[in-house]
């Protein structure tokens, strides 16, 4: 398939097509989900459980448990919602979560932003390459780690 292009959404398109996308997989969209999908959507960079929590308990008024936004992240990793940046321990807003594809990252080790590729060429090879191997990839992550073009 190689690479290609698909809608981007941002801002309330974001928050409709993830909504959309939860509740199609015959998931609720309660209060709490909607309020960590937002704070992490606001994040430019990927952001931690933690760095979530405290977003929402800042915008709920109210102390908010990182267990209970791990189970929403890993809820919303399940459903395409977001995407875990491994090394980091941290989440992304998918923005096409309507697009399944396996994770290709570039992490800038001086600023941190990430930037999410779609590669179903790369990522097709490694999957080959596994299955060469005799191994079953089921969630191929790449991450690739340096500095972004603002950096060098």
């Amino acid at each position: 398939m190689g690479r290609h292009d698909h809608h981007l959404h941002e801002g309330e398109s974001l928050h409709d097509a993830a909504r959309s996308q939860l509740t199609d997989k015959g998931e609720q969209w309660t209060e709490m989900r909607e309020a960590v999908f937002k704070a992490l959507a606001s994040f430019e960079r990927p952001a931690s459980a933690y760095d979530i929590a405290e977003a929402v308990s800042k915008a709920e008024g109210r102390r908010v448990a990182a267990n209970s936004v791990y189970r929403i992240l890993d809820l919303f990793v399940t459903s395409n919602l977001a995407m875990r940046v491994e090394s980091a321990n941290a989440y992304v807003a998918n923005q096409h979560p309507g697009c399944l594809h396996d994770c290709i990252f570039l992490i800038c080790d001086t600023c941190g932003t990430t930037t999410h590729l779609d590669d179903d060429k790369l990522s097709g090879g490694v999957r080959q390459a596994a299955a060469d191997a005799g191994f079953a990839a089921s969630r191929p992550v790449i991450e690739v780690r340096g500095k972004c073009g603002d950096c060098s």
